[in-house]
Formats: structure tokens, C-alpha cells, sequence
């Protein structure tokens, strides 16, 4: 099913949810939308699913307008923050509702593997309310999948699971969504599932499509400061910098050589500077640039450990891969490469991102 979205807004009184944007998320593939809270994913999956008509635009299926056709004319499957389930159905009958509503035979053997794809089949004679939230989430999804819908809209489903049920559920999702036909949609605040589950991402703030691609390539080539703040975990680094003879020139005298071509045109041009986190090392390798400075909080997050350092070029965070300790106050040497730097120009624009691997 191709869905597309034509210059759809979206207003409520005077305010604006969401700005003129058109979208065609690609068909038999995960599109994640990416953004803060109220930066207008719910608003655009309900006018997606047809919960809501835009006030602006058209909402085309397989090039049929549908715009204002209400959801239960439309054939899509939707699952919510919320674990919501049938609560007088036991799980079984509950996956097994949308089979028995289209007529379908061998309902039994269905019901058992989708329970045994998401790790409920041990739960089908049991009530929701008798089940963990992570669970009776499983059984939502389950019952999502079951209707075959050919579009699935899944607003931050795992949102209201503790860490470790969301890391479970991630992984089980990003094989699931492999083996359904389904277009789905699905939104998320957090930079790493998007690009876990992501095949595409669509990258929103404040009501506005800022960039939508492949979930790679936005990550390794933000169009812009906006994208490139909503699109990195830990955030990234940023320092005001200027267009040098040479390089770019950072705060406390830090010049980066030769990351620009035709410096000389642009010379002492303002310029924001980004850099990962994860492009800070311990170790140095050949032609790394060094970077001083005092550690001012150390904190160790699953695998990694997050170093928030004082610099010459401004506070700093650095995810170091393994389990390490450092002493708070203590001096601290990092390093990284000039060609893993972005560049935005004075409006935000992107000037340069580091090569992908492979692009060297």
C-alpha cells in the first residue's frame, strides 16, 4: 500500500500542529518518526490513520483520495503508549478478534504464532490484568499484527516500559517488522531506535518535516543543525567556529586543518561546528587533533561510559566505549580525527560531514 501525504497542515484554533510537509512513507518498510515530545508525531500519524482530517492537503492511498474518510472505513492497525487490550478476553481470544471478525480459518494455529513470535505463547489462557505492562504490550502488538492491516501505526509503543523491557521489545520488533508485507509507522523520541528499526526516518520539530531518507543516511548527513540536535544520543557537541585560511578555527585557539575546500573565499565566515560523541578516543591515532581538559561527571551506560569534560573549546561529552573510571576534577587527554567533524554554515545549513566508512 502506498501511502502519501499531499501538503497536509494541520491547525487547532489559532495554533499550528502541523506545517505544510508532504510524505510518502515507503511501502513494505519501517518509517520511524523522530522528534521531541510535541514536535507533532501524533498529530501526523492520526491524520495518517484518518482519526483526524488535515485542514490542508490530501491523504492519497494507492492514489485514492481519502482525505476525511474516517478510521473505521480504512483498513490500519494501531498500537498506543497505553497497554490497550480487551480486559474481559483472555489473550488468546484477544489476538484471535481481528481473525474472527474477517472470517478466517485455522485461528487457533495463527494466534499461537504470533504468541510465540512475541513470547506470549505461555499467557493465551490468561487475562490481560493478570500480565506485566511489557506483556500486555506484546499482546497489543500481537493482536496489531494479526489483523494484517496494510498499514500499522505504532505511536511510541514502549514508551512506559522500564529500560530493560524496551531493549527486549526493540530487538523483537526489528524482526517482526522484517517478516510483515505492512507499511508501518513508527514513532519515537529516541535517536538509537530509529536507527535500530528504522529503514527511513522522518525527522519533525515543532510541527515541520525537517528531512526524510533512509535512517543512515539522515543520521550521517543532517541537512541541518535541527536535524542533526534531534537525530544524535548522547547530543552532540557544538561550538560557534569561523572559516580560517587553513581549517576552521575553534574556541581557545584549537585550529582543525584542511577540513574545508575554498577556505580562502570564506575566510573568518562564522560557522557551527559539530562532533559526535562517540568521535572522542582515549587513544590517539596518526593526525588526530588533542583536546584538554577537566572531567566534570563520569557516568556508565550499559556498555559505555559518558565523560563530560571542561575544555578549551567549551564543555564537552565523550562516549567511551567499556566501563572506565575517572576521578571527578581530574586532567583528562582526548582526541579525534578533523575528518569526523561536521560543519554548519551561519544559518544552519550543512557544509560538511565526516565520510561514511569506506568513503575514505
Amino acid at each position: 500500500m502506498q501511502l502519501t501525504l499531499e501538503s497536509i497542515s494541520k491547525k487547532v484554533g489559532s495554533e499550528t500542529w502541523l506545517y505544510d510537509m508532504s510524505l510518502s512513507p515507503q511501502p513494505g518498510a519501517v518509517t520511524v518518526l523522530l522528534g521531541a515530545t510535541q514536535s507533532g508525531k501524533t498529530s501526523l500519524m492520526r491524520v495518517m490513520a484518518g482519526l483526524d482530517a488535515p485542514t490542508a492537503g490530501k491523504v492519497m492511498v494507492d492514489g485514492r483520495d481519502v482525505t476525511g474518510q474516517p478510521v473505521r472505513q480504512r483498513n490500519v492497525a494501531m498500537v498506543y503508549q497505553q497497554f490497550i487490550n480487551y480486559p474481559s478476553l483472555t489473550v488468546r481470544q484477544n489476538i484471535a478478534s481481528p481473525l474472527k471478525l474477517r472470517g478466517e480459518k485455522q485461528i487457533r494455529e495463527q494466534v499461537q504464532s504470533l504468541a510465540d513470535k512475541l513470547h506470549i505463547g505461555m499467557f493465551l489462557d490468561r487475562l490481560p490484568a493478570e500480565l506485566s505492562g511489557g506483556q500486555q504490550q506484546r499482546v497489543a502488538l500481537a493482536r496489531a499484527l494479526a489483523k494484517k492491516a496494510p498499514l500499522m501505526l505504532l505511536d511510541e509503543p514502549l514508551v512506559n516500559l522500564d529500560y530493560k523491557l524496551r531493549e527486549a521489545l526493540r530487538e523483537e520488533l526489528s524482526q517482526v517488522f522484517r517478516s510483515t508485507d505492512a507499511t508501518v509507522v513508527y514513532a519515537t523520541t529516541e535517536p538509537g531506535e530509529a536507527l535500530l528499526l528504522g529503514g527511513y526516518t522522518a525527522v519533525l520539530d515543532q510541527g515541520r518535516l525537517l528531512q526524510y531518507g533512509p535512517a543512515a543516511e539522515v543520521f550521517h548527513f543532517p541537512k541541518s543543525l535541527r536535524v542533526a540536535r534531534a537525530f544524535s544520543d548522547p547530543p552532540m557537541n557544538f561550538f560557534s567556529a569561523a572559516r580560517v585560511a587553513g581549517g576552521v578555527q575553534l574556541p581557545g585557539g584549537l585550529l582543525v586543518h584542511g577540513v574545508l575546500p575554498g577556505e580562502a573565499a570564506h575566510a573568518q565566515q562564522a560557522v557551527t561546528v559539530g562532533l559526535r560523541a562517540s568521535a572522542l578516543r582515549l587513544h590517539a591515532r596518526e593526525g588526530d587533533q588533542v583536546l584538554q581538559g577537566k572531567v566534570l561527571l563520569a557516568e556508565i551506560s550499559g556498555s559505555d561510559t559518558y565523560v563530560h569534560l571542561s575544555s578549551g573549546i567549551g564543555d564537552v561529552v565523550a562516549q567511551i566505549p567499556g566501563v572506565h573510571h575517572f576521578d571527578i576534577g581530574a586532567a583528562l587527554t582526548l582526541h579525534f580525527s578533523s575528518s569526523s567533524i561536521y560543519v554548519f554554515d551561519h544559518d544552519g545549513g550543512l557544509v560538511l560531514a565526516p565520510p561514511r566508512a569506506g568513503e575514505y
